[in-house]
Formats: structure tokens, sequence, C-alpha cells
């Protein structure tokens, strides 16, 4: 939803169409590389159904020290995830790809953004659980909502590639596409 408000502000047309890829990261893959590889799949996947779009795959990862923190599914895993994240930078990392089968097309690129959390005591953390929030957004958290006004202290970087679009990077490849 949030890649889909970001596409409509642009006034770019589009149709979101699923891609069904297996998203297990392999053995010792570097976060970026695992994004970078999952855009790849996903665009290939829809691009072999409708051969003659431009199709756009995008993947968010978030990610520290190496380790990829996913969308948490349950209550004692969002908790876990932001007491983690808690008072430290992490890294925010969306890779982009666009696929056409007809005529043969593919690039890819990514972005990574530094985020800051502020020190989350207990009782901030369960206020935002409580809100379900966390639980469609990897790393648990959602900047352009309540996750960005209740958690992050600072940025270094883009803001929509957080979100899970970088405009600037999107915009850049659309721009090399089109030449």
């Amino acid at each position: 939803p949030r890649r889909a408000e970001i596409l409509r502000a642009l006034g770019i047309p589009f149709q979101a169409v699923p891609a069904e890829v297996d998203e297990t990261p392999l053995d010792g893959e570097a976060p970026e590389r695992y994004a970078r590889r999952l855009a790849l799949e996903k665009a290939r996947a829809v691009s072999d159904l409708h051969p003659r779009a431009l199709v756009l795959g995008a993947d968010t990862v978030v990610h520290r020290d190496g380790r990829i923190f996913d969308a948490p599914e349950m209550l004692d895993e969002a908790r876990l995830v932001l007491k983690t994240l808690s008072g430290g930078a992490h890294l925010v990392t969306t890779a982009l790809a666009l696929a056409r089968k007809n005529p043969p097309l593919e690039t890819s690129a990514s972005e990574t953004t530094e985020v800051a959390f502020r020190e989350l005591d207990d009782e901030t953390i369960e206020r935002y659980v409580a809100t379900r929030e966390p639980y469609d957004k990897a790393g648990g958290y959602g900047i352009q909502s309540l996750g960005g006004l209740a958690l992050v202290s600072q940025i270094r970087g883009s803001f929509t590639n957080v979100v899970g679009l970088p405009v600037d990077a999107l915009m850049k490849m659309l721009g090399e596409v089109e030449r």
C-alpha cells in the first residue's frame, strides 16, 4: 500500500500484481544482496505473466550487523525486534528491479538509509505494538506513520527509501529506460 501511494503521488500509472517468490534468505546472503535478488525475482515472475509490460519489483530489508529484521508476525516477536533496535542505528535497504520480456530489459538498483531509534522503554513499545502497526512492516515499524513519530530519532538518507520506494533511484531508473 505504501509503494502504491508513492506511485500514485508521482502520477505513474500501474497495476499491482503480487509475485509468488520464495523469500527465504540464502545461507550467508548479505542483506543488500538478498533485497536485490528478491526484487529481481519478483520483477521476473510478473514479467513472465505480462511479457510486454515494464514491471517494477521491490524489496525492503531492515538490517543491522548482517542480521535481517523481517516483519514480525506475533506480539512477542514485535516486542523483541523493537527492543533490539532501540537506542541504536540500523540500515534500511530497498532494492528496485525493472524487467520486461519483450523487448528484453532488466536493470536493478538499491538504496540504503541509516535510521536511528530513540531509547525505547517498555511502555512505549507496548503502546506501539498495541496499534498493530508493526505486523506488516520490515523491522516492525512504519516511518510514515506513528512509528516515525514515536520511535525514530534521525534518518540519514532517503525517507521514501525507508517507506519502501526510493523515489530518486526509481526516477533515475525510469529515465534510463526511456532513453
